[in-house]
């Protein structure tokens, strides 16, 4: 709509009351109000909460809730105050335990052939440590391991804790593989393996194992709460076959959706709670 001729020439003064800006100049003698909590924070304290989320205890709300139920201590004493700040030198302990207040991190990359699952090799080979060089300043390591030749889920932390109860056999962490075999898996020895078989280190369980459904029967799918040494392969190398491919497509219950092959992500809060409670 066009505007008429008083709306352009008029002055700014002459605008309407309710419609009335306000601008400052130093005619105004304006002057930013003065907060009265205008103490500069100080770098070397954190918030308790984002401490314990940091030691990878919680998230930073969870957090909260233990505080005020009194989990938490600062220096020998039970601290229950939101928002009560600590130094990075002091002694904050989670039911007892003595927190380290370096954050947490945690990293799930899909991993593809011809990488070593390393931090260094004196081969010169290319190691998975190159495909998160990015992801962090932080030192992360990798979660167990995987073949060179096999792809799939690989999980990177600096949380110590929770590497040792992912890799300790106690916990029989869940993994399933997508295994390609250089020949169709018959039924019976597809029953064989259901039923365990004794490898030359002793026996292996399988928790599940079926064709993949709509692909040839050299196409399998195996369940395993074991971490021993490339097991699947040696579970179908112990009946004659030969595995041409094998991708990990679950890990301790993470997955590879919407994430591309050579790629990682940061796990969700809800991810690394869900490892934690893992028994």
């Amino acid at each position: 709509m066009a505007k008429s001729d008083y709306e352009r020439n008029r002055k700014p003064s002459q605008r309407p009351s309710g419609n009335k800006k306000k601008s400052f100049s130093k005619k105004n003698n304006f002057r930013p109000k003065k907060t009265t909590n205008s103490k500069p924070s100080n770098p070397n304290e954190i918030r308790l909460n984002r401490f314990v989320a940091n030691a990878g205890i919680c998230s930073r709300r969870e957090a909260d809730t233990y505080i005020a139920a009194g989990n938490v201590s600062v220096n020998g004493k039970v601290i229950t105050e939101m928002g009560y700040k600590v130094k990075l030198t002091d002694d904050v302990r989670f039911d007892g335990r003595k927190l380290n207040p370096e954050k947490k991190e945690y990293i799930l990359l899909n991993k593809p052939k011809n990488f070593i699952t390393t931090t260094n090799d004196e081969k010169g080979r290319r190691t998975v440590m190159e495909l998160v060089s990015s992801a962090s300043k932080n030192r992360l390591l990798p979660v167990g391991r995987l073949d060179r030749n096999t792809t799939g889920l690989l999980l990177f932390t600096n949380d110590g804790d929770l590497t040792k109860k992912l890799t300790h056999p106690a916990h029989g962490v869940r993994k399933i593989y997508h295994a390609h075999l250089d020949k169709n898996l018959t039924m019976s020895d597809l029953r064989k393996i259901e039923e365990g078989l004794q490898l030359e280190d002793g026996a292996i369980e399988v928790h599940e194992i079926s064709y993949i459904q709509g692909a040839p029967k050299k196409e399998v799918g195996i369940e395993i709460h074991s971490g021993r040494n490339r097991i699947v392969r040696r579970i179908f190398e112990h009946l004659g076959y030969h595995v041409t491919k094998l991708d990990r497509v679950i890990f301790a219950g993470l997955t590879k959706k919407d994430l591309p092959r050579g790629h990682w992500r940061h796990l969700t809060e809800q991810e690394v709670v869900n490892l934690k409670i893992i028994k």
